[in-house]
This record gives C-alpha cells, structure tokens and sequence, in this order.
C-alpha cells in the first residue's frame, strides 16, 4: 500500500499520526510525507523562532529514521490557504505516487494553516478510498475531535517519540510536554480500546 502523511509544518504529521506510520511501515508499505510549507516563523516582533532550514533538516533527520519518502513544500508557514495552489500540489503526489490511503490535518483545528490543508486535503483526495484525520496539538475548539477509528501503536511508540525529539529546535522550546502530552492521549486511547497504547482518528471515509 503507498501512504500519504500530510502536514502544515514539520513535526506535525509526526504527532498526529507517527505510530501509525512506523506501523505501515514495519507492513512494508510505503510511506511519503507531505510538508505544505517551509515551517519557518518567529515573533511578532520579528525575531526569529525557527529558520526553514532547520526545520527542513530536522523533518529530513525524522523521515530517515523512520523510513518515509519526504516531499518539502515551499509556501510560507501561516500563509495557506484552500485554493488552487494547495489543492494541485497534493493532488500531483497522489496521482503520481499511486496513493492509497492518506492521513490529513482535523478540518476542526483551530491553526489555520492546519485547518486550510485538512480543506485542500479532503477535497484533493475525493478519488482515495481510505482517508483519516489526524490531531497535532491540543488547541481547544468549539467543534469535537470524533475518534472513531484506532491503530494499536504499543509497539511503535518509541519510533513516534524518537521521530518527535528530531525536531530539536521545538522540543528545546516546549519542554517534555508534546511527549508527555501524546503519550498520555496515547495510553488513554489505549484503555478505550484495550491495547497499552494507540492512535485515534477521525475517519472521512475507510473503503473495505
């Protein structure tokens, strides 16, 4: 099966869905991540978090270790929006990779980069069979995350916490809490479904 992981910035398709890409990968599928945008940003004021070349070399570091096809894409981080440019880039890597199943951004996430590629996702994968959103953060909304599908990630959660601490220049930033934070949603997903830890999504459509 060829699979497609979709993110606004590096490091997010990590924290949303990297078990279950360690998963698929272990199943020998092939795997190929999508970065929208150069991820680079700083203060209001101008001053500089995170350079697009770090972020790109720690997005290349995490896909080597899990084994994934990276595929960089060159709009600016904060800029995104639904419209034809974002649209056609993801649609030229599914029909050009032969997709078959396709991880995206959650449509209610209140980070309007997130939000703007879940849009452009949904509708550049009309034609794929199997479609899951994903969470990358914790941001509160006034819709709800529906986990409705899970993938038992109890084997695979090291790889995802390893591919997380490649992002450096953000784990030196927040701390712990991104991996303390995901693994307790995963170990809390785990309990729902009687495993010791799994990934929950929210599912757009899963052909069988």
């Amino acid at each position: 099966m060829n699979v497609l992981a979709i993110g606004a910035h590096f490091d997010d398709v990590e924290l949303g869905c990297g078990g279950s890409l360690a998963r698929h990968i272990a199943n020998n599928d092939t795997v190929y991540i999508y970065v929208a945008t150069d991820s680079a940003y700083g203060t209001y004021g101008g001053n500089e978090i995170r350079s697009g070349e770090t972020a790109r070399r720690e997005g290349q570091r995490s896909a080597g270790l899990l084994g994934a096809h990276l595929i960089c894409g060159t709009q600016s981080t904060f800029m995104l929006a639904f419209n034809e440019e974002t649209d056609a880039a993801i649609v030229k890597i599914v029909e050009e990779k032969k997709i078959d199943c396709v991880y995206i951004h959650w449509s209610g996430d209140v980070h309007h980069d997130h939000f703007h590629l879940a849009k452009a996702a949904m509708h550049a994968t009309r034609h794929i069979p199997r479609v899951l959103m994903y969470r990358s953060n914790w941001y509160v909304s006034d819709e709800a995350f529906r986990t409705d599908f899970y993938v038992d990630i109890s084997e695979t959660w090291e790889m995802k916490k390893r591919m997380i601490m490649c992002h450096e220049s953000e784990c030196s930033r927040v701390g712990n809490t991104w991996i303390d934070y995901f693994d307790r949603e995963a170990l809390n997903n785990g309990l729902k479904v009687g495993v010791e830890r799994a990934e929950g999504f929210q599912t757009v459509k899963w052909l069988i």
